[in-house]
């Protein structure tokens, strides 16, 4: 049987500067493992229209394996803004495709045969695919890696999905800013960044967090063992689609048997290479994809 890498959730359009771009994290996190030869697939929901026909065969185009149904509401997209460093922030639609994915027969047996999936916050705003995503991870292997990318945007979000979420995942990748966040919902806000994460590591009895604060570096958490690595200086032309290269790359390291700082070291690498080309699924450099393997 097939051991599937699935990235579930949001399938959208980012609406960037320069134009439009495939986005969204399950096709992005799909697309960066595939890079590494996994057998990665993006799920989700596109409209009847347009815009839908273009995701699907721009996802053919970069080779992304997919199980996307057409549904009854508008493909989504979000309107990308960029400050004068490359950071962006999101005008996310609401009521489109990917808020109505539908748990189908085939979405369950690619959970059964899922060795990794990854999913956030996002795609549960809306009831449907929250609870398509809830009966998906319900179908996954005992030994499945879950990870939950958490992705908090705009208001889009409560305390029931996070914690609801966290109590099913065995790795958790947050940013300094969300961290915050969690602290203040969860009211432990006093508490410094890693008192922080070595809670939310014992509470949900997590194998991982992975912390990444920007210019700041990056910090991955285990019950025995901490890695920090510096963030590269780098020319920046966006940071879209960075964070999801990095949890590719560190996926596909640990998948591959590489130790926790090996695998944080690439995903740094990879992170930062993705800052330096525009849109959010460039190729990775060959020498980057070989180390992981």
């Amino acid at each position: 049987m097939k051991q599937y890498i699935v990235g579930l959730g949001e399938a959208l359009w980012d609406c960037l500067p320069e134009g439009k771009k495939i986005g969204g994290a399950p096709a992005n996190f799909a697309f960066h493992v595939g890079q590494f030869g996994y057998e990665s697939i993006a799920i989700s929901a596109v409209g009847n229209d347009k815009l839908g026909e273009e995701t699907l065969e721009e996802l053919k185009k970069k080779n992304i394996n997919h199980l996307i149904p057409i549904v009854d509401y508008p493909t989504g997209t979000v309107q990308v803004m960029l400050d004068d460093a490359g950071i962006p922030t999101y005008e996310i639609k609401e009521g489109v495709a990917w808020d109505n994915i539908p748990f189908t027969q085939e979405m369950e047996e690619i959970a059964k045969n899922c060795r990794t999936v990854c999913f956030g916050s996002l795609a549960q705003r809306s009831s449907i695919s929250r609870n398509t995503i809830q009966k998906f991870l319900d179908a996954t292997p005992k030994d499945c890696l879950k990870i939950f990318d958490i992705n908090l945007r705009q208001n889009f979000y409560n305390e029931n999905i996070i914690r609801s979420s966290l109590k099913q995942c065995n790795i958790l990748k947050i940013n300094d800013e969300e961290l915050v966040a969690i602290g203040r919902i969860f009211g432990y806000p006093g508490l410094d960044m890693e008192n922080k994460c070595w809670l939310l590591i014992g509470k949900y009895n997590l194998d991982m967090l992975v912390l990444t604060c920007g210019v700041n570096g990056s910090y991955v958490f285990a019950p025995n063992s901490m890695s920090f690595q510096k963030t590269p200086i780098v020319d920046v032309a966006d940071t879209v689609g960075a964070g999801d290269s990095f949890t590719g790359t560190f996926t596909a390291a640990i998948l591959a048997g590489k130790c926790i700082t090996e695998a944080h070291s690439l995903a740094v690498q990879a992170s930062a290479y993705v800052c330096t080309q525009n849109g959010a699924m460039p190729i990775l450099p060959k020498e980057l994809i070989e180390k992981a393997k």
